[in-house]
């Protein structure tokens, strides 16, 4: 059960390599080793052997981008499933904060697009002792290697976003951890 999730902004100008999806990174940079976030807004460049997902790296992608906002969620506890789950809610408000803005999105799994641009990029994945989330959401896409869109070009503030994506997030789990906590069990 989720009883606090809290999110701790970074400074600026932090580049996002793959390295930083790691529970002693987030605890490094929030003090925090619980259920917790860090945001932060960097470049992006992801080599292929620091991929994660299987599938990407044995075609040889890679992830590029001039400008994202970088979401790293750190679960302690979670096993890979109900941290899938828990990313693609994040993906899930993620529109929905954007539909708010007036800003058209369709989300094909885990990813995000507007006018068949990709926004972001995501990932869900275990380690020895938390599932840990990264959603990055392109600001400045140039480098990107497929048609890609950011926020600046959407007119969004990404430090208004990450805010109420995480505000958002934190409710959902809260109320999520109370909906346990009131039904009876039946047969």
């Amino acid at each position: 059960m989720i009883t606090g999730f809290g999110w701790k902004w970074l400074e600026a100008g932090i580049p996002y390599t793959g390295r930083e999806l790691s529970s002693r990174w987030v605890t490094a940079h929030t003090g925090q080793d619980g259920d917790t976030a860090v945001l932060f807004m960097g470049e992006c460049h992801v080599a292929t052997e620091d991929l994660v997902d299987n599938d990407d790296r044995e075609a040889g992608a890679t992830i590029e981008a001039a400008a994202m906002l970088h979401v790293v969620i750190m679960h302690p506890g979670c096993d890979l499933r109900s941290a899938v789950l828990r990313q693609r809610l994040l993906v899930c408000i993620l529109c929905e904060s954007l539909a708010s803005r007036e800003v058209t999105t369709e989300r094909r799994g885990d990813d995000v697009f507007v006018d068949e641009r990709k926004l972001t990029v995501s990932i869900a994945a275990p380690s020895s002792d938390a599932c840990l989330i990264h959603l990055g959401i392109n600001t400045d896409p140039a480098g990107a290697p497929v048609a890609a869109i950011g926020l600046e070009e959407l007119g969004v503030d990404p430090h208004d976003l990450g805010d109420e994506l995480m505000t958002r997030y934190a409710q959902e789990l809260a109320t999520a951890a109370y909906a346990e906590t009131k039904v009876r069990e039946v047969d």
